[in-house]
C-alpha cells in the first residue's frame, strides 16, 4: 500500500490543467498541461489498496491498479510499466480516450473523490517511452503458423501484438491508407496526437507484425485467397455502419456523417494534400453555422474540430434530457455513473441542447439552410413530442453523431458467411471464435459499439483463442468472455 494514510492526508483530487482555450483553438496539440512528478505521486498514494479492488472490476483490462499506484509512489517507474504492459498494449491510448470506468468502480469514490487513475496510468507510459523502457519483444522462436488480422484499430492491434509475441507470423490488413482505424481518423489530434499511434506501430513492426494498407479484404483480397494463405482470421474491422436519420430533406447537401467530416482535418494535420483552392478540407465548419445531432463523444469531437476550423456558430443536440450533476440514484457505485459532464470540447463554446428531436431539415438550391426540430419527453419509455415547442434552427453545416449500428455486412462476412447475432453482431463462440472454424472476432464487431477497453480486452482474449485454436494450448491472457456490450 503506497502510503496507508494517502487518502486521509490527501482529500483533494488534482488533474492537469487544459491549456486555455483562447490558446488551444488556435492549434491542434492535446489540450491538457504537463503534470508533475510530485503530484502524481500525492495522488497515487490515495490509493488504499482495498482488500477487493472494485477498479479491477471497472476495468475490462484487469489493470492492476493498486500495484502501479504503490509503484509510482514509491518512484519505482520502471517496474510500475512492467506491471501495466502486463494487462494493458496499449495505456497510451486507454489513458488518453478511455472515460474511465476504473474509477467510477473506485471504493474512495463512496464518499470521497476517487483516485487519479488514469492520470496515473497515462503518466507511467509517456514516462517509460521518454526513458526508453518500450522496446520491442520479439518472439524467441516462431511457430510457422500465419495469422490475418483484419482491421488496425485498437482490438485489431492488440490481438496482433499478441499472437506476434506467441510466435505466429501476423499480417494486419486496413482498408485506409494508414493504420490505426478509428484511432488514427475518428479521434481528434487534440485529444490524442498521433504520433503516439506512430511509435506503437515501431514497436510493433520491429518485433515481426506486417501491416498491409489500402487492402479492403473481401473487395482487393478476395475471401477464398484469404483463407489459403493463413492458417486462421481475427475479423477486428469495428462497428462501422453509422446510424441515419432519415427525415425528410435528408438528401440536401451539406448535411454529413460525423465520421465523413473528422477524417479530414486529422488528414490536414498529417499533412495530406486534401485541400481545396482555398487551403481548406473538403468538408469544413469555417465561416458556418453548425448543427451537431448526437450529444455523445463523437458529438464532442465534431464540437473541438468545428471551433478549430472556425465556426460562427455550433449547437448540439441531444435527444436525452439533461443528466444530473452528480451520479444518478439509476446508476450507484460501482456502475459507471449517469451524470453530466463537460468535455474539453463543450468548455470552448457551442450550446448544448437537450430533449430535443429533429424532425426535418430545410433548404434551398438543394443545400441545406436550416431544420425543423422539438422538444420531447419521455412517457413510459417512449419519447413524446411536447406540443408547442417547435421551432427552427439555421445552419450551414449538419454533422449527424448517432453512433453506430454494427459491422458493414457486404463483403466480408457475407463472403466468410459467418453467423450474426440478432442486433446484427458477428456472433461468437467462448474462445471468440465465429460460426467458420479458424475465423475469430474481437471487438466492436462482435461486441457492438463499445469502449477502447473492451476492444483492446477482446483483443487479447481473441489472440488466445486463436493461439489454442493453431497450437491447442495457449499461454496467452484471457481477460475477458465475450459477453455482449453493456447499454448505457
Amino acid at each position: 500500500m503506497a502510503d496507508p494514510r494517502g487518502f486521509l492526508k490527501i482529500t483533494s483530487r488534482e488533474t492537469p490543467q487544459r491549456r486555455p482555450v483562447p490558446l488551444r483553438l488556435r492549434d491542434w496539440k492535446e489540450v491538457y498541461e504537463d503534470f508533475s512528478d510530485d503530484v502524481l505521486r500525492r495522488q497515487a498514494s490515495r490509493c488504499m489498496d482495498c482488500g477487493i479492488p472494485f477498479c479491477h472490476n471497472g476495468c475490462p483490462l484487469g489493470n492492476l491498479i493498486p500495484e502501479w499506484n504503490d509503484l509510482v509512489y514509491r518512484d519505482r517507474w520502471r517496474d510500475a510499466i512492467e506491471r501495466l504492459h502486463a494487462t494493458n498494449n496499449f495505456p497510451e491510448f486507454t489513458g488518453r480516450l478511455c472515460p474511465a470506468p476504473c474509477e467510477a468502480s473506485c471504493v474512495l469514490g463512496i464518499n470521497q473523490d476517487a483516485v487519479t487513475i488514469k492520470q496515473v496510468e497515462v503518466e507511467i507510459i509517456d514516462k517509460a517511452f521518454d526513458e526508453g523502457w518500450v522496446v520491442p519483444l520479439p518472439p524467441k522462436k516462431l511457430t510457422g503458423k500465419k495469422v490475418a488480422v483484419v482491421g488496425s484499430g485498437p482490438a485489431g492491434l492488440a490481438a496482433a501484438q499478441q499472437l506476434t509475441r506467441a510466435g505466429h507470423a501476423v499480417t494486419v490488413f486496413e482498408r485506409a491508407d494508414r493504420i490505426g482505424g478509428l484511432l488514427r481518423y475518428g479521434i481528434p489530434e487534440f485529444k490524442m496526437e498521433k504520433r503516439h499511434i506512430d511509435r506503437r506501430l515501431e514497436q510493433m513492426t520491429a518485433e515481426g507484425t506486417e501491416f498491409r494498407t489500402k487492402v479492403n479484404v473481401g473487395v482487393d483480397l478476395p475471401v477464398e485467397r484469404l483463407r489459403a494463405e493463413f492458417d486462421a482470421v481475427v475479423l477486428a474491422g469495428g462497428a462501422t455502419a453509422w446510424r441515419d436519420l432519415p427525415i425528410p430533406g435528408r438528401e440536401l447537401d451539406g448535411i454529413h456523417q460525423a465520421m465523413e467530416y473528422l477524417p479530414w482535418a486529422n488528414r490536414v494535420q498529417l499533412g495530406d494534400p486534401v485541400v481545396d483552392e482555398h487551403g481548406e478540407p473538403p468538408i469544413t465548419a469555417k465561416g458556418k453555422k453548425v448543427v451537431i445531432i448526437g450529444g455523445g463523444d463523437t458529438g464532442a469531437d465534431c464540437l473541438g474540430t468545428a471551433h478549430r476550423q472556425g465556426a460562427v456558430s455550433v449547437h448540439q443536440f441531444e435527444i436525452m434530457p439533461r443528466p444530473p450533476e452528480t451520479r444518478a440514484p439509476s446508476t450507484p457505485w460501482p456502475t459507471y455513473p449517469l451524470m453530466f459532464r463537460v468535455s474539453s470540447a463543450h468548455e470552448e463554446g457551442g450550446e448544448r441542447v437537450f430533449s430535443v428531436n429533429t424532425e426535418e431539415f430545410v433548404g434551398r438550391d438543394g443545400r441545406v439552410t436550416g431544420l425543423r426540430a422539438h422538444e420531447v419527453t419521455m412517457v413510459n419509455g417512449r419519447f413524446e413530442k411536447v406540443e408547442g415547442t417547435d421551432f427552427e434552427l439555421e445552419a450551414d453545416l449538419v454533422l449527424l453523431a448517432m453512433g453506430f449500428v454494427g459491422p458493414e455486412r457486404e463483403g466480408l462476412l457475407t463472403d466468410l458467411g459467418v453467423e450474426l447475432t440478432d442486433r446484427g453482431n458477428v456472433a461468437r463462440d467462448k474462445d471468440f471464435q465465429t460460426s467458420v472454424p479458424g475465423v475469430f472476432v474481437a471487438g466492436d464487431m462482435g461486441r457492438g459499439q463499445s469502449l477502447i477497453v473492451w476492444a483492446i480486452a477482446e483483443g487479447r482474449a481473441a489472440a488466445a483463442g486463436v493461439d489454442r485454436y493453431l497450437m491447442r494450448r495457449t499461454a496467452l491472457p484471457r481477460p475477458i468472455e465475450p459477453t455482449a456490450a453493456p447499454q448505457r
